[in-house]
């Protein structure tokens, strides 16, 4: 999802749309390499792999097992990699093979050839393939990093409070009594998977950052995703930033994987395959909660758009992929979208899957925000499910300084951060228990509907009813 809510500011107040360095916005260039395409093959089964759901250890990392164990959840036949029998005939089709997913049992392939759907279907270990991704004839060049600074300036904040500017975000859903209460998200591991994380090597204020690693899924992959976009940078901040008296985050002692999957420079189904690579690969390192504040809808090649029948949860590849999350356990937090003032209106995909937390945006005055996107889905399901702070949220740039930016963009780690802090302080819990709590807690819990969801959580209150029902239970 291209930051549509930058066009609403636009639209609304006449600002002109400029590169960020504040210069006009740069000329393209040819696509390179020239034309390609990508395509996503179905295989039939899993026939063929030398890997056995009696030795899980062989492609899941123990942390992911004891993931798996504490909330008493199987390994199954998702879980198993492909047969490298079907790679290795594919491969010898004459195609690039450049990403996979062992949950849905594709295998995403890259070739120059546009006449390939013939050759690709009668191979006997493919069941479905379809054409995900055109190159484009022209992109924007390659990103550069911008300059950033080294320290706040006293312009960054007026908040004269230990929290500084973001005191107001994180007490509208109970965060600071969970922080004072040793609730800070340490032992939780949480993926951002986002578009780029620019600078966030670099800025001071996130340096002391617990970063476990780094992957990027997007075909082809960026040489350094830290000159990517600093979309995944605001992200990041607005959870894991710990500087007292400026900025803290809502998570600032949890550790963080952070996973390129989305390519800014076009829109085409093929996001869904990096998505749902990102996603598994998150699974196999062992994290906990995932946060995604990305969406799809609309596509540069418009007849693969999706439509409003589609919001099954299921449907589309990325919401069947997100819908499988919580029972491998782990809380999937996804944004709801910025289109409610555009003809789509609804959420986008995978805010619409099953079983993962759903986030709208609001105002400091917890008035719902005109931009976040509604529900409910197309099998009647109430989302957004929960509402946090977006309109607008401060955050870091990417160039180093505190911003309010608006979006459910960031309105998303806002309620992800939180939800480690309330998962470290029930450890028990499991990923399906976690998000009901989460749901539970909001201030429309009683009366749900699809602007405001369940309402605005309150974490503090979501932590003693969780402690209250574990009592009851021993």
């Amino acid at each position: 999802m291209k930051n549509n809510i930058v066009l609403f500011i636009v639209l609304l107040f006449g600002i002109p749309l400029l590169h960020a360095n504040g210069d006009d916005a740069p000329e393209l260039i040819s696509y390179p390499g020239g034309r390609c395409y990508m395509y996503r093959l179905t295989l039939c089964d899993k026939q063929g792999t030398p890997f056995s759901l009696e030795r899980p250890e062989e492609f899941l990392s123990q942390k992911s097992l004891e993931r798996r164990r504490r909330q008493h959840l199987p390994v199954d036949s998702t879980d198993l990699p492909l047969s490298p029998a079907y790679l290795d005939m594919i491969a010898s089709a004459g195609v690039d093979i450049v990403g996979s997913s062992k949950w849905n049992n594709t295998v995403l392939v890259r070739s120059r050839r546009h006449d390939l759907l013939r050759s690709l279907s009668s191979l006997p270990c493919v069941r479905d393939i379809k054409k995900v991704w055109t190159s484009p004839d022209s992109i924007k060049p390659s990103n550069s990093r911008a300059k950033w600074h080294k320290e706040f300036t006293r312009w960054d904040t007026v908040a004269q409070t230990p929290y500084g500017v973001t005191e107001e975000q994180l007490a509208m859903l109970g965060g600071i009594r969970m922080h004072a209460a040793g609730f800070t998200g340490r032992g939780m591991t949480i993926a951002v998977m986002d578009g780029g994380f620019m600078n966030a090597d670099r800025i001071p204020a996130l340096c002391g950052i617990n970063i476990e690693g780094h992957a990027d899924f997007v075909v082809p992959p960026s040489q350094n995703i830290f000159k990517e976009i600093d979309h995944g940078t605001r992200v990041l901040s607005a959870m894991a930033v710990n500087v007292p008296d400026f900025f803290i985050g809502a998570a600032p002692d949890a550790s963080y994987w952070l996973l390129r999957c989305e390519d800014d420079r076009t829109e085409s189904l093929a996001e869904e395959d990096y998505w749902t690579a990102a996603a598994e690969f998150a699974d196999s390192v062992g994290v906990d909660i995932i946060n995604s504040s990305l969406g799809f809808h609309s596509f540069d090649d418009a007849s693969t758009n999706y439509r409003y029948i589609h919001q099954d949860g299921h449907t589309a590849m990325i919401s069947r992929t997100a819908s499988m999350l919580a029972r491998k356990g782990i809380v999937l937090v996804n944004s709801a979208g910025n289109d409610g003032m555009g003809a789509w209106k609804r959420i986008n995909f995978p805010a619409d899957a099953t079983d993962i937390i759903t986030v709208g945006a609001v105002t400091p005055g917890r008035k719902n925000a005109a931009f976040s996107s509604v529900g409910p889905t197309a099998d009647g399901r109430v989302k957004p499910d929960v509402m946090a702070t977006g309109s607008p949220a401060a955050v870091v740039t990417g160039r180093g300084t505190i911003s309010k930016d608006v979006g459910t963009s960031f309105s998303t780690p806002l309620v992800c951060g939180m939800t480690a802090c309330l998962w470290q302080a029930l450890r028990d819990k499991t990923a399906l228990e976690i998000i009901d709590l989460v749901r539970r807690s909001g201030d429309n819990c009683s009366t749900p509907d699809n602007i405001y969801g369940y309402g605005i959580p309150d974490f503090w209150k979501a932590y003693t009813s969780g402690k209250q029902n574990k009592n009851r239970a021993q």
